[in-house]
């Protein structure tokens, strides 16, 4: 999906406003506010949002069925139109979710190293605000308010581009979040949008340098490479999750089956979810009629090589594709390996760089997978699911990293800082 398509004109209540550079130009000016917010007063706004969030929630409900039912109309997929979606229970989450940014430790101003030279002059490095964060997101109006939260909490402004398939979720949103700011006594500039704008609300972000900071890319691959390829202000890289499992010939058949079930079913359209499952050779007949039978019973299509065809019924013939698919869906596709070696290569070859996870009992296999795999998150008997800001203990996230640069993994506050260096001297000079 190109920024083209993700950046068709929406209505705006603040269309009437200047183009795209006044709102990063606003944006800029209330970052310098927001980061001299106290933690109480952060703490204070983000509780304020909670509530106004709480009350509006037949307004985000009643706005939120507009967009699904336009998707649904415009054959957007199912995984999208499940990511889309808000209802009371999910509203509910939003706040709940705001609450959780606001409990945590705010990182402005920790200390994170420091000494003293031998001049004398102290020296400190500690977190300051990037000053703007850009989002272009697609259909997660959950984002919106994600990134708004961990934005203001870390003491920056945000610029949001939420793309037309939320366009009237993210519209209510943001009013209800600016409107909050302004009876939290915090400018309503902290939080803006580009969506009124279209391909130039995009392009604008993409190429803000001076304004906007860091720009993340949350969505498909071809969203996050049209970024990456496009923006001349700092990105960071979120990526796609291809995500695998291993089974190693040691593992419980209990843990396999329940763990890759979750890691599918639990919620199959985002990025954490297993899509493809290796098995060790010597575990195959043990292992993967259970796997796939329990995979199946939940409405699971498995896709698989000639040996899982030979273990299990129902299964469809995988091809080259599907090593290197995100279904996003309830499909999976299995493969049987030689060794250890043998996944670890797949998983070389075809990995995203997301999540993986070894089910064994075997120790110095689960060292080997833990220091030798090269991704964000690798596991040992665990759902991939776990890969998640929330249940890292962030609250909400900004989004799963799949760079190697600042930030990696589920970001949360400290990712949205960046640092100085204060210097304290008593007239010392260079010589």
């Amino acid at each position: 999906m190109s920024v083209d398509t993700l950046t068709a004109p929406v209505e705006s209540a603040r269309a009437e406003t200047g183009g795209p550079q006044e709102r990063l130009t606003l944006a800029k000016e209330a970052s310098r506010a927001t980061a001299q917010l106290t933690s109480d007063a952060k703490a204070h706004a983000l509780e304020a949002i909670a509530q106004a969030i709480e009350a509006g929630a037949d307004r985000i409900i009643a706005a939120n069925a507009d967009d699904v039912a336009r998707g649904d109309a415009g054959g957007i997929g199912s995984a999208l139109i499940d990511r889309l979606r808000l209802d009371e229970k999910r509203v509910a989450a939003l706040a709940s979710a705001v609450r959780e940014v606001a409990a945590l430790a705010d990182p402005v101003g920790q200390v994170i190293g420091g000494h003293r030279m031998p001049n004398g002059v102290a020296l400190q490095q500690v977190r300051v605000p990037f000053g703007v964060v850009g989002a272009i997101y697609e259909a997660r109006p959950n984002v919106t308010v994600d990134i708004a939260a961990l934005a203001l909490r870390s003491g920056n402004a945000v610029v949001l581009r939420g793309g037309s398939a939320a366009r009237a979720s993210n519209t209510v949103l943001v009013e209800i979040m600016r409107a909050a700011l302004t009876g939290a006594g915090v400018t309503a500039e902290a939080i803006q949008t580009v969506d009124d704008f279209g391909r130039d609300g995009a392009k604008a972000l993409m190429h803000g340098r001076g304004f906007i900071d860091v720009l993340i890319p949350r969505g498909s691959a071809s969203l996050i490479e049209t970024v990456v390829t496009e923006s001349t202000v700092p990105v960071i890289e979120t990526g796609a999750g291809v995500v695998h499992i291993v089974l190693d010939e040691t593992a419980p058949a209990d843990w396999a089956t329940d763990i890759v079930v979750n890691a599918k079913i639990q919620r199959p359209s985002v990025c954490n979810a297993v899509e493809t499952v290796l098995v060790h050779r010597q575990a195959a007949s043990r292992l993967i009629p259970l796997v796939a039978s329990a995979l199946q019973s939940e409405g699971v299509a498995v896709h698989g090589d000639d040996v899982v065809a030979g273990l299990a019924s129902n299964v469809i013939p995988a091809t080259e594709e599907d090593w290197a698919t995100e279904y996003l869906s309830l499909e999976i596709a299995i493969k049987v390996v030689d060794s250890l070696d043998d996944a670890l290569a797949h998983i070389r070859r075809y990995s995203t760089g997301h999540t993986e996870s070894i089910i064994t009992t075997d120790t110095r296999n689960a060292e080997r997978f833990l220091a030798e795999v090269d991704s964000a998150v690798v596991m040992v008997n665990a759902s991939t699911r776990f890969t998640d800001g929330a249940e890292f203990g962030f609250g909400a996230e900004v989004g799963i990293s799949t760079q190697k640069l600042h930030a990696r993994g589920p970001m949360g506050l400290s990712e949205l800082t960046s640092t100085k260096w204060l210097a304290r001297g008593a007239g010392q000079t260079r010589g």
